[in-house]
């Protein structure tokens, strides 16, 4: 879309007044003289300290010992400490305070596998596994800032490991379930774990995922990991290497629980990260007990009302942030996380449907890739499934195009159920703008920066703009931020510091309309320079997916002797379109829209995009195999079948499949 269509959007939904009090925002605002979502983004703006405290409080992060100040800038922006010299610990305020509060029978997790086999968990039940594994984990020589390596799908074990590592102070490091092993042992080696817990196997569209043997492959001689637990995922009758491997199932029920939580300090790391990085070298991001779950916790309260009792599922993978982000935003909110190990196609096109109907979620997180997906399959899917307590609908990862955005909006959502777009990342631990269940909604937007947060939109010499297209920056710190990057400070600084010196760049561009909503139009980084303009690919992408016959697409801008840069196309079409006929159809489309400077240097049809698994189109992937270039980190990919037959630039043309 482009800046003209962009002011033409009209709002697609809007709040009831009357619901604001009753809201978890709605009530830390009348605690403190406010009435509405406005009156606390101003005051938040104007008194950021003032805000994440009561933020704090009202997510009830539980001090064991109270901080002294909540922000200290003397290391500089890039360098915060929030909430200085207080003591808590990411297990308690997530789990064990439930249990003080006389809730731990209410359920604090339901999973679904692939193979539709179902377990629910308690938060007291949950507390017991934590407190057998953290016993585990300090037995086998894991302590304060010790790396776990997780290595398994989106089951259960998953949360405990995670929260089990914080109890104790140890540091949890997800990795993707999809990964082979170069990837899994490049993420040991470079985070030291001595531990890691995997499973034997899974399930994904019926066929089996060797975990074990992969976690086995990847760790050979890697000599500081030296415990691997096993999660009896599958049952099958493997072999343990002695004097490393243990049944998970058998270690953690021999342990005497821990049921004294320790108490560290708010700014102790508790989370790595990985992002998959440009250059080959995947970025490790940490975040601490105070940071990345608070402002999970938190922003799920007040973006889009996550509150006791809520059912909040996301489609992903442990691996990624968003992982982590469905068991705090969950468990930290009093809610239920509720995981789905399998895909969302199988073994018919409406499992995604039914998982979230059978297990009444309220909060369903998607990208935008997905739902492009799943509606290329058919309205009748999610028009046969009412899902009375889909309450909101929660998208990133991408920006989105305007008709599966409709398409969601009206089938899924029913045209009464908001979509909460919000986008941030690894780095940032969580979103920079975002929708709100407290602000009318316009297709494709965010209602305006995330509370809290103070985002804006540089021009290329630093100037705060509106009405034009800009980078996304970020003018002050915030909790959730990474401490850091696991290599060292040079390059946390070159990448996100060094453009605006004291601000944030986040690497997308942004647009804000007239009427004060924002857009993102993708990465700054995937910028095509055509003819001296800079295009964002989203835009071009959006105009192909407007054709009936195109599925997906992805854009890049590719080495040109004479202009410098010139647009290749990437297209997956429906089943029955003619390459033929489609292909020019949508070369003079962008030509008609963008103009004959944009005309691009080929438009491929491929049979499927490089993309993660949840659903983020690697568009520098696709550039650098079609120009023959190194593709940089790729151990993101769901799969790489979609580079087998890949268009190469020397060996097709232009125009041509």
């Amino acid at each position: 879309m482009n800046v003209d269509e962009l002011n033409r959007l009209p709002i697609a939904w809007e709040p009831d007044p009357a619901a604001f009090p009753g809201t978890p925002l709605g009530r830390m605002a009348a605690r403190h003289g406010l009435t509405s979502v406005d009156e606390v983004a101003a005051r938040a703006a104007a008194d950021p300290e003032w805000f994440w405290a009561a933020a704090a409080d009202d997510v009830g992060l539980r001090w064991r010992r109270p901080y002294e100040r909540v922000l200290d800038l003397s290391d500089g922006p890039a360098f915060p400490h929030w909430f200085k010299g207080g003591g808590l610990n990411w297990a308690d305020y997530a789990v064990d305070r439930w249990i003080d509060e006389g809730r731990g029978g209410a359920e604090a997790i339901v999973w679904e596998g692939d193979d539709g086999a179902v377990r629910t968990l308690t938060y007291a039940e949950l507390k017991e596994l934590i407190d057998r594994a953290a016993a585990v984990f300090a037995a086998r020589g894991v302590g304060v800032g010790d790396v776990v390596a997780l290595f398994l799908p989106m089951v259960p074990e998953a949360a405990v490991v995670m929260l089990a590592a914080a109890k104790i102070g140890a540091v949890v490091a997800p990795f993707f379930s999809g990964f082979g092993p170069a990837p899994v042992r490049e993420r040991l080696l470079d985070s030291g774990a001595k531990l890691m817990v995997t499973a034997d196997g899974f399930e994904r569209r019926g066929k089996l995922v060797p975990l074990k043997e992969t976690a086995d492959e990847a760790a050979a001689g890697v000599t500081g990991l030296r415990t691997v637990l096993v999660v009896r995922r599958l049952g099958r009758d493997l072999s343990l290497v002695p004097g490393r491997d243990e049944w998970w199932d058998e270690a953690t029920a021999a342990a005497e629980p821990m049921t004294e939580t320790p108490v560290f300090d708010a700014e102790t790391p508790c989370v790595l990260l990985y992002s998959s990085g440009s250059t080959g070298r995947p970025k490790g991001c940490l975040h601490t007990h105070a940071g990345l779950p608070f402002k999970f916790a938190q922003e799920a309260r007040h973006g889009f009302g996550m509150d006791v009792g809520e059912r909040l599922m996301w489609v992903t993978d442990m691996g990624w942030v968003m992982g982590a982000y469905v068991v705090t935003a969950a468990l930290t909110n009093g809610g239920t996380a509720v995981l789905y190990e399998g895909t969302p196609d199988h073994p018919t096109p409406d499992r995604l449907w039914s998982v979230v109907e059978r297990h009444r979620v309220t909060a369903l997180g998607v990208s935008p890739t997905l739902i492009r997906v799943l509606a290329g399959l058919g309205d009748r899917w999610p028009d046969a499934h009412e899902l009375p307590d889909l309450r909101v609908i929660c998208s990133t990862g991408e920006p989105w195009n305007l008709e599966p955005w409709w398409w969601c909006f009206r089938h899924v959502g029913k045209g009464r159920t908001p979509i909460v777009n919000m986008s941030g990342g690894t780095e940032c631990g969580a979103s920079i703008v975002s929708g709100s269940v407290h602000r009318p909604i316009k297709p494709a937007g965010f209602s305006a920066p995330s509370l809290g947060m103070a985002a804006d939109v540089f021009d290329p010499d630093g100037r705060s703009v509106r009405g034009q297209v800009g980078e996304l920056v970020v003018r002050a710190p915030w909790p959730g931020m990474t401490k850091g990057l696991w290599d060292g400070p040079e390059r946390y600084l070159s990448t996100y510091w060094s453009r605006f010196p004291g601000n944030w760049q986040q690497g997308d561009f942004a647009y804000v309309d007239p009427d004060g909503h924002w857009f993102l139009l993708g990465r700054s980084d995937d910028t095509i320079m055509l003819a001296g303009k800079r295009v964002g690919p989203a835009e071009i992408e959006s105009l192909l997916v407007d054709d009936p016959a195109v599925v997906e697409a992805a854009a890049v801008g590719v080495p040109d002797d004479l202009k410098g840069e010139s647009l290749v196309c990437f297209v997956v079409l429906t089943g029955d379109a003619d390459p033929a006929e489609v292909l020019p159809r949508l070369e003079e489309s962008i030509v008609a829209r963008e103009g004959k400077a944009t005309r691009p240097k080929a438009v491929h049809a491929v049979s499927a995009l490089p993309k993660t698994r949840n659903g983020k189109v690697m568009r520098r992937v696709a550039r650098a195999v079609y120009i023959g270039a190194d593709p940089g980190d790729v151990t993101a990919l769901e799969s790489r079948e979609p580079l087998t037959g890949f268009p190469r630039r020397d060996d097709v043309r232009p125009g041509h499949a």
